[in-house]
């Protein structure tokens, strides 16, 4: 008789084998791997950011510390910058997925306290994470009878009595200001580009008459100097706001970054444009002409706010606001 042995191997499930696998939008992380997709494409994530992902992922929907993330980046016996190191890491991974501090659709900045992962999750394949929309609503007894339910169910309405009125405002991370639209503030930095074009074509269309009225004043090589001022810095200024406004126009994600080096230039070449409402003194009279010199001479710092208001991801860190 022979005797047989029957030896089962227990085979690993699909989820097994594809380690800890969490999905949100278009993107696709293997918290085991380390491995981040979108649309199946891999993106290169360094090490950091991607810790302060996966601390994000495992609690969606809830405050993550910064303390927290700090221990988990660095042990107590480093010594390093942590609120610099934290915020780049947090604009690194940002950055890799498209998304921005005053506008965001993944991660969230609570002020001075910590980050959220607000975008819904799937795990391994399960449904997504409840969020705070999905969850049964509980009605005060005193709010039962004028509004007539007893409770809310998820998809049906809600009516307007039954739902205490607190608007959560969001803060801005660097200005401490409560975020505007961002179609707002890229429209009006449109605007300004706009204003500083017709200023540069008018000037090159009548630069006879800008030598006739600085001759009137600054007779000879004065009038010379000022002629080639306008030149050069309409010929420099031209394409520049052309690439701002594009920029804007398209929403360059990395619009702030480079305002933020070529802010230096734009300063200078902006503050002298803001004088060339005395070239037109005579005409409007001085008063009108300083008004209009003032108000110039603060636009430039105007520039530079909406664009932090607008790309807020992607300056500079400030140590705690990020």
């Amino acid at each position: 008789m022979l005797n047989y042995r029957v030896v089962i191997i227990a085979m690993p499930t699909p989820e097994e084998s594809r380690g800890k696998v969490v999905r949100f939008g278009a993107f696709e992380v293997d918290l085991i791997s380390g491995e981040m997709r979108k649309n199946g494409t891999r993106i290169r994530l360094q090490e950091q950011p991607f810790r302060v992902l996966a601390m994000l992922l495992e609690r969606p929907g809830e405050m993550v510390a910064r303390e927290d993330l700090r221990s988990k980046l660095w042990p107590s016996d480093t010594f390093v910058d942590f609120d610099h190191g934290l915020n780049t890491a947090v604009n690194k991974l940002r950055e890799s997925l498209g998304d921005a501090a005053a506008n965001p659709r993944f991660v969230q900045t609570v002020a001075r306290r910590g980050y959220r992962f607000i975008a819904p999750v799937q795990m391994n394949g399960s449904l997504p994470a409840p969020t705070v929309m999905d969850m049964p609503v509980h009605v005060p007894a005193t709010l039962q009878g004028s509004a007539g339910v007893s409770a809310i169910t998820p998809g049906v309405p809600i009516p307007p009595q039954a739902v205490p009125s607190s608007p959560a405002i969001e803060i801005h991370p660097q200005l401490e200001i409560p975020v505007p639209h961002r179609g707002v503030t890229r429209g009006l930095f449109i605007l300004i580009q706009i204003m500083y074009l017709i200023f540069y074509l008018a000037a090159l269309f009548r630069w006879s008459e800008v030598h006739r009225i600085a001759d009137s004043f600054l007779p000879g090589w004065g009038a010379t100097g000022i002629v080639s001022a306008v030149l050069v810095t309409a010929g420099i200024g031209i394409p520049l706001r052309c690439y701002l406004i594009s920029g804007a126009a398209f929403d360059y994600l990395r619009l702030g970054e480079k305002f933020h080096r070529l802010y230096p230039v734009i300063l200078l070449i902006d503050e002298l444009w803001a004088i060339a409402p005395f070239l037109l003194a005579a005409k409007i009279g001085f008063g009108a002409a300083f008004a209009a010199t003032a108000g110039l001479l603060y636009l430039p710092f105007s520039e530079r706010s909406l664009i932090r208001m607008a790309y807020a991801s992607s300056q500079r860190p400030v140590a705690g606001s990020q």
